[in-house]
């Protein structure tokens, strides 16, 4: 049965365009600043409700193909900004050349929609997963309830959030970036400190308390046993950072340690946690490939409902050929051989389509806000990486470059296949017409693709990407790319402290192993090993918010009188959060559109102080964590006074 209501409306790609390119902007800078992106299709469904319906009024279906396209500003932004700025790392770009970035970025997410496509009866519609932000995605729009009201929480927090980071070292310099003291205690470095981003508080109320906890405590786990230890043991045994660190104060010393060695346990964890990653999947890959490949066939010939039909596998096919063909010409235009060229795109089909599937999978089971891409990717490259040494030799200098390009389009895809499962999860739960999705997604993907190079240049020449620099010696930390950038040169014969990397494995096992554990028990409560992983390589600044967010979330929930499940009341636990999620979205937002915004006279200029006020004008520690326990108790009785009302 065809919909009488429309879908494809210009004013609804137009519109999912714009969102997906202010979204994709807005994760961009989030995950190059905390390694975590957003899932943004519940924000974007509110704010479609609300334009369609000042436009005359909106079909649900209209609001449903607005938030898929938007939805890829996540997707893409994720699959960008944990691989390509490892080419900055590298050397191998001094920029971020836009037509690389488009080619890598729009071609890899279209790819990841196509590979898509065969999965979605396997586990949409015959053995259907739970898809919980599509099931979410879809009681919005069915709800379209308050949008008006949805979108003045978005708007108010995004002002909040705003404000915050104008107010904040990077702008007018009101209040400093985090609270921080250290100091020694006898000969143990003790360190203790909280970033006063309202953005990693709204990050931590989205991603909840269990992974907030884990987080923190593989920071805890750096900072305060890694960092002391080796302070008051190993310093002295290493004759060139023991010089760096000589006259330098506690902070300073922590900083130091942390940057040149101990970073590394995350990288170790990482790597562990990758390949652990492809292997407790094999089973599910396997049975997810045959029943989509299975599907694919018997649908061939047949007619079938509007609400059922998927995008032709004949042009899916023949889309496929033409969007390769680019790729190819982009390896080859890296390498120089076609020898080697062409096994580059062979590896890049075959894992985009088999990791597409995985993602695909792990979103229906646990949403794509936990999806371990990152993991997939590492699992790429390090198979790149040992088939290009076949092919280049261990010393090639060309090799880490070539792991990472195919890596940055698997990871693109994989990122947008999972997304693609979850919009079209919601577009099955409110009769939606899936071809029309997978386009509108596909759209989103490439537009989102537009401003990605510009917005990395930006933020790169105004805060630095990665790796510390006298001009910015606090860079965006960037965590997945550097990994991905020190996997692939070590490599290839690279000088990575392969001891402490090795320190960081065991780690990452041990978390294995206790996560297995807690499975077998079935424990509500679990232990990731790439979270825990991004926790010890960040600075334990940057998580403590996340944590305290989570902690918040689980106060709300407290609240409501929720039981936590993993069954019967998701549905009453979406319930409780979406206020609260709004706020945090539009905390997220605000404070990392305003980070893209100062970053235009920083760089005009060539100051990074260029907005500062004078020093009488500038406050301490003391007032930043004040206005951060202000935003945190404006998000609490925003989540537990709406959430009464609806």
């Amino acid at each position: 049965m065809t919909p009488a209501v429309p879908q494809l409306s210009l004013r609804a790609v137009l519109l999912s365009m714009l969102l997906a390119m202010i979204l994709a902007a807005a994760n961009a800078y989030l995950g190059l600043f905390a390694g975590l992106t957003i899932a943004t299709a519940i924000p974007a469904a509110v704010v479609s409700m609300a334009v369609l319906r000042v436009l005359g009024g909106g079909s649900i279906l209209e609001n449903n193909i607005v938030q898929t396209g938007a939805s890829a500003g996540s997707s893409i932004a994720a699959g960008v900004i944990f691989t390509i700025p490892a080419l900055i790392i590298l050397g191998f770009w001094q920029d971020f050349k836009y037509s690389w970035v488009l080619a890598i970025a729009g071609l890899g997410g279209i790819l990841g929609v196509l590979f898509s496509v065969p999965l979605r009866r396997s586990m949409i519609v015959d053995q259907p997963l739970a898809f919980p932000e599509g099931k979410a995605a879809a009681e919005v729009l069915k709800a379209g309830e308050n949008p008006e009201q949805g979108v003045k929480t978005l708007a108010f927090s995004g002002v909040l959030g705003a404000l915050v980071k104008l107010s904040a070292a990077s702008g007018l310099r009101l209040i400093p970036d985090a609270a921080i003291g250290a100091g020694y205690i006898g000969k143990f470095l003790a360190f203790m400190g909280s970033n006063l981003s309202p953005a990693l508080l709204g990050v931590g109320y989205i991603v909840g308390l269990n992974i907030g906890i884990v987080v923190v405590s593989g920071s805890v786990v750096t900072w305060n046993i890694a960092i002391p230890f080796y302070k008051a043991f190993l310093l002295d045994g290493n004759a060139e950072l023991s010089a760096m660190a000589a006259g330098l104060h506690a902070e300073e010393v922590a900083g130091l340690l942390w940057s040149k060695q101990l970073r590394y346990l995350g990288v170790g964890a990482m790597l562990i946690g990758g390949i652990w990653t492809l292997f407790s999947l094999r089973h599910s890959l396997i049975s997810g490939v045959k029943s989509g490949l299975a599907a694919a066939r018997q649908n061939s010939g047949t007619v079938v409902a509007e609400t059922e039909r998927d995008l032709p596998m004949k042009w899916m096919l023949i889309a496929l050929v033409i969007f390769v063909l680019p790729l190819a010409a982009l390896y080859q235009a890296i390498v120089h051989q076609w020898s080697v060229s062409i096994p580059m795109t062979l590896i890049m089909i075959v894992a985009g389509f088999l990791f597409v599937s995985v993602s695909a999978y792990l979103a229906g089971l646990v949403g794509s806000s936990n999806n371990p891409v990152s993991g997939i990717t590492i699992a790429t490259i390090l198979f790149s990486s040992l088939i290009l040494m076949l092919l280049l030799g261990r010393t090639s200098e060309i090799g880490p470059v070539a792991a990472i390009m195919i890596g940055a389009v698997v990871c693109c895809a994989a990122s947008v296949g999972g997304d693609n499962l979850q919009d079209l999860k919601a577009g099955y739960m409110v009769g939606a017409t899936p071809w029309k999705q997978q386009l509108m997604l596909a759209i989103g993907a490439f537009s989102c693709a537009l401003v990605m190079a510009p917005v990395l240049n930006l933020l790169a020449a105004a805060y630095g990407i990665g790796t510390p620099t006298p001009e910015h010696p606090n860079p965006l930390p960037a965590p997945q790319a550097t990994l991905m950038a020190s996997v692939s040169k070590g490599l290839f014969g690279g000088h990575l402290p392969w001891d402490t990397i090795a320190v960081g494995a065991l780690i990452g096992a041990a978390t294995i192993a206790f996560d297995e554990w807690l499975k077998a028990r079935k424990a509500l409560f679990r232990v990731p090993v790439l979270g825990a992983a991004i926790g010890l390589y960040l600075p334990l600044e940057l998580m403590v918010p996340i944590f305290l967010g989570g902690v918040l979330a689980h106060v709300v929930e407290r609240r409501h009188g929720y039981v936590h499940s993993h069954t019967a009341d998701e549905a009453e636990r979406d319930r409780i959060h979406r206020p609260g999620t709004l706020f945090s979205a539009g905390l997220i937002t605000g404070e990392a559109l305003t980070g893209i915004i100062i970053a235009i006279p920083i760089v005009v200029s060539g100051r990074a102080d260029v907005l500062a006020l004078p020093a009488q004008f500038q406050f301490g520690q003391f007032v930043g964590l004040v206005v951060l326990a202000v935003i945190a108790g404006l998000l609490y009785r925003t989540a537990t006074r709406e959430a009464r009302a609806l």
